[in-house]
C-alpha cells in the first residue's frame, strides 16, 4: 500500500488530476479551501469521480457533516479520531473500491476481446458475459441492476440467496416485496437521483433483513450503467456485508468507554457526557452538577477480606447507586473506589446538596447478606456548571477538590466546591463558634405552627419549629445552620434542647388549662443513630412532668430506613412511654408498605410538594389520594403539610384526609400566641 500526503488541497488536486487514488482522506478545515470545497473540486476530476472520501473535522455541529456529504464525501469522522473506528471504516471502503475496480477491469477485458476479432464477436461477447456473470456470482456482495422504472435487470446469486428469492421470478419486477416497503422506497429514490444526476452516489451504510429475519449491515454504492450511445440505461447497486466489522467496532467502542468490573461508564465516557452537558447548558438547558464519590472504608475491606470480596462490594455499591440516579443522569466508575454521578437538570446548589445526601445515605445503608460486615460511607465533592467551571476539565478538577475537603473533614459528608475553599473554611469555623455560643447562651427559640382537624377545623396539634435569634442577624431559619450542625455533631445538643424546650412549653400550656393538643418535634437522623432517644424522652417526660400523650416525635423516612429493625425497637419503646410517632415528608423517599407496616407509628405526613400542586397536577392529586388510602388501610392518621389555599383544603377534605397544616390555617408563631388561637387567656394558669 502506498500513502501520499499533501500540505495543501491545491497540491492534492494537482496530483489527482493525473493520478488515481483508492481512498482519499481530508480534513475539513484547511488553508485555501475547506473540506467541502475540496471534495466538490476533486469530484470533477476524471480519476477521482467515484473514489471514496473520508472527511475529518473537529466540528460537532450537524451542518458540517451535511456540507461534506452533500459535496460528495463517502464517510465522516469527528476528531479526535478513534484508531479502531478509522481502521474499520477505511478497510470497508478499500474493500468496496477493490470490488468496483475488479468489475471495471472485467469490463475493460471484455471490450478488448470484442475489438480483437470481429469474426468471433458474438462468441466473445457470450463468453465474456458468462465469465463476468460467474465472477459476479462468486463475490460475497449483493449486486443488482434496475432500469428507469425500477424493474430488475440483473441480480447475483449472493443477493438471491440472502433474500431467498428465485432469480428468474425477480427479473423484470421490482424488489419491493423482498426488501420491505421502507427500504424499497429509499432505494428507488436513490436510483432516481443517479438517473437525474448521471453520477455515482457516495457509499452509505444501511440495514437489510435476510430471509431468516436477521438484520445485517451493508456498505452500499450506486453507479450509472451507460449504453453504447452514452445514455444511462440502468443503475448498478453493490452492497458489501460489514456486519462483523460493525459488531467489532461496537464492542471496541464499548470497551473503550466502560469499566470492565461494573459495566458502568468510565472516565472517558463521563468526560464526553460532561462536554455534551456543557453544550446543552450553553443552549439554554438547566444547570447540572458533578458528584465525585470516594468510599471511606473500602481499603479495610480489600485488606482484610481480599480483593475478590472488594470487587463484589464495588459491584454491589454500583448497583445501589444505580437505584438513586435517574435515567437522564450518568453514573460512572473512575477507578478504584471512586465513582461519579453527573446530575442533570439541577435547579440550585440546594438540589445538588439534597441529591448528595441521598447518595451518602444509599451507600451508608447498604447491606448484603453475602458480605456481612462489609460497610462503607462516602466522601462526596460537588461542582456545578457554570458557577464552578466552564469546561469539563475544570469542573472535574473542582469536584475533586471538594471531595478531598470532605475527606479532610472526616468523611461521610458532602462538600460543595467554593472558589475560595479557605474562605469557606473560615466561614465554617465562624459558624461553628457561633452555634456553640448559641447553645451556651440560649439563643434558640421555638415557633409553633398549628395542625387542624379538617372535619371540625379544631387545632389538634402544633409543630415546634426551631429559629436562631442570632445577634446581628435576627431570626435565622434552620435551613441556614442545621445542615452544618448535622455535619459537625452540634445537632445533638440542639435537638435535645428543642425536645426539652417543647416539652416544657407543652407542660406550661397544660397548666394554663388549654385543650389537650399534641406538640410535634422533629428528630435528627444523627441523634437517632446514637440509639439513646427512648432514654432521653423518658428522662425529659419525668423532669418536665408532661403527659406523654401531649408529645409527638416526627421522623423522616431516611431515619427509619437506616436500620429498620433497630429503629422499630426504639420506636416501640417510645410508644410504650405513651408518646406518638409520625413519619414526616412522606412520599418523597421510600414510601413503602414494607417498612410502614413494621413500624409502630400513628401518623404519616404528606410532603408539601404534592399538596402544593394537587389542585393543578392530576399526578400529585393521585399521589395524595394514594397516601391517604395507604394511611387509612393501616389505621394511621394522615396529615397534609403545606396547605396554602381554600381549594387545597377542600380537595383534602374530599379525599378523606384527617389533619392539615400550612399558611392557610396558621403561620408559625411564638409560644405566647398559641393560647390566643384557642381564645384562651395568656396568664392565670389553671390545671388541665
Amino acid at each position: 500500500m502506498t500513502v501520499r500526503a499533501f500540505g495543501s488541497p491545491v497540491e492534492a488536486l494537482q496530483w489527482l488530476g493525473d493520478n488515481a487514488a483508492d481512498l482519499i482522506i481530508t480534513d475539513y478545515k484547511m488553508p485555501e479551501m475547506n473540506g467541502a470545497e475540496f471534495i466538490r473540486a476533486l469530484r470533477r476530476l476524471p480519476h477521482a469521480a467515484d473514489a471514496p472520501v473520508i472527511a475529518i473535522t473537529v466540528h460537532e455541529e450537524r451542518s458540517f457533516r451535511l456540507k461534506a456529504l452533500e459535496a460528495g464525501a463517502t464517510d465522516f469522522l469527528t476528531s479526535p479520531v478513534d484508531h479502531h473506528e478509522f481502521v474499520t471504516r477505511s478497510r470497508n471502503l478499500l474493500t468496496l473500491r477493490q470490488h468496483q475496480l475488479l468489475l471495471a477491469r472485467r469490463a475493460e477485458t471484455l471490450a478488448r476481446e470484442l475489438a480483437d476479432s470481429e469474426r468471433s464477436r458474438e462468441r466473445a461477447i457470450r463468453d465474456s458475459i458468462e465469465r463476468l456473470a460467474q465472477v459476479i456470482d462468486t463475490l460475497p456482495v449483493l449486486i443488482s441492476a434496475v432500469d428507469r422504472e425500477g424493474r430488475t435487470l440483473f441480480v447475483n446469486a449472493f443477493q438471491t440467496d440472502f433474500f431467498g428469492i428465485d432469480p428468474a421470478a425477480v427479473i423484470g419486477r421490482t424488489m419491493r416485496e423482498h426488501m420491505g416497503p421502507e427500504n424499497a422506497q429509499r432505494d428507488h429514490s436513490l436510483d432516481r437521483l443517479v438517473f437525474s444526476t448521471g453520477k455515482a452516489l457516495p457509499a452509505y451504510e444501511e440495514e437489510l433483513v435476510s430471509k431468516d429475519g436477521e438484520r445485517r449491515s451493508f456498505l452500499t454504492t450506486k453507479t450509472p450503467l451507460h449504453s453504447h450511445a452514452g445514455a444511462i440505461e440502468g443503475v448498478l447497486t453493490s452492497s458489501l456485508d460489514i456486519t462483523a466489522n460493525k459488531r467489532t467496532e461496537q464492542h471496541l467502542r464499548y470497551l473503550a468507554h466502560h469499566d470492565s468490573l461494573t459495566g458502568l461508564p468510565n472516565r472517558a465516557l463521563l468526560f464526553d457526557r460532561l462536554r455534551q452537558a456543557i453544550t446543552r447548558a450553553r443552549r439554554g438547558d438547566n444547570l447540572f452538577a458533578l458528584h465525585l464519590i470516594d468510599l471511606d472504608g473500602f481499603k479495610s475491606i480489600n485488606d482484610v477480606r481480599g480483593h475478590s470480596v472488594g470487587d463484589r462490594f464495588l459491584k454491589s455499591i454500583s448497583a445501589q447507586l444505580a437505584e438513586v440516579v435517574r435515567e437522564k443522569d450518568t453514573l460512572a466508575r473512575l477507578g478504584g473506589d471512586e465513582f461519579a454521578i453527573l446530575q442533570a437538570d439541577v435547579g440550585s446548589s440546594a438540589d445538588a446538596a439534597e441529591f448528595a445526601a441521598r447518595i451518602g445515605q444509599a451507600i451508608a445503608s447498604f447491606q448484603d447478606a453475602e458480605l456481612t460486615g462489609a460497610r462503607a460511607t462516602a466522601s462526596i465533592g460537588i461542582a456545578m456548571h457554570p458557577s464552578d467551571g466552564d469546561d469539563a476539565e475544570e469542573i472535574l478538577r473542582n469536584a475533586d477538590l471538594a471531595m478531598y475537603k470532605a475527606k479532610a473533614e472526616g468523611g461521610n459528608v458532602f462538600c460543595l466546591f467554593a472558589s475560595d475553599m479557605q474562605t469557606r473554611a473560615r466561614a465554617a469555623a465562624t459558624l461553628d463558634t457561633a452555634l456553640r455560643h448559641a447553645i451556651d447562651h440560649d439563643e434558640f427559640v421555638l415557633h409553633y405552627q398549628p395542625q387542624v382537624a379538617i372535619g371540625t377545623r379544631e387545632i389538634v396539634a402544633v409543630e415546634a419549629l426551631l429559629r436562631w435569634n442570632r445577634p446581628g442577624h435576627g431570626l435565622v431559619s434552620p435551613g441556614a445552620f442545621l445542615p452544618y450542625a448535622e455535619e459537625n455533631g452540634l445537632i445533638i445538643p440542639i435537638n435535645e434542647w428543642v425536645i426539652r424546650a417543647a416539652a416544657e412549653q407543652a407542660k406550661a400550656w397544660q397548666m394554663q388549662g388549654l385543650p389537650a393538643f399534641r406538640v410535634a418535634v422533629n428528630v435528627s437522623p444523627v441523634q437517632f443513630r446514637k440509639r439513646n432517644v427512648p432514654l432521653f424522652i423518658a428522662r425529659t417526660l419525668g423532669e418536665t412532668g408532661l403527659e406523654p400523650r401531649r408529645l409527638e416525635l416526627e421522623l423522616t423516612e431516611s431515619i427509619v430506613m437506616q436500620d429498620l429493625d433497630e429503629v422499630a425497637n426504639d420506636l416501640r419503646e417510645i410508644n410504650r412511654l405513651g408518646v406518638a410517632i409520625a413519619i414526616d415528608d412522606f412520599g418523597t423517599g421510600y414510601s413503602s408498605l414494607s417498612y410502614v407496616k413494621k413500624l409502630p407509628v400513628q401518623r404519616i405526613k404528606i410532603d408539601q410538594t404534592f399538596v402544593r400542586n394537587m389542585a393543578q397536577d392530576p399526578n400529585d392529586a393521585a399521589i395524595v389520594r394514594a397516601i391517604i388510602m395507604l394511611g387509612h388501610s393501616l389505621s394511621l392518621d394522615v396529615v397534609a403539610e403545606g396547605v396554602e389555599t381554600q381549594r387545597q383544603l377542600e380537595r383534602l377534605e374530599g379525599d378523606g384526609c384527617d389533619v392539615a397544616q400550612g399558611f392557610f390555617l396558621g403561620h408559625p408563631v411564638p409560644a405566647a400566641e398559641i393560647p390566643r388561637l384557642f381564645a384562651w387567656p395568656t396568664s392565670g394558669a389553671r390545671t388541665a
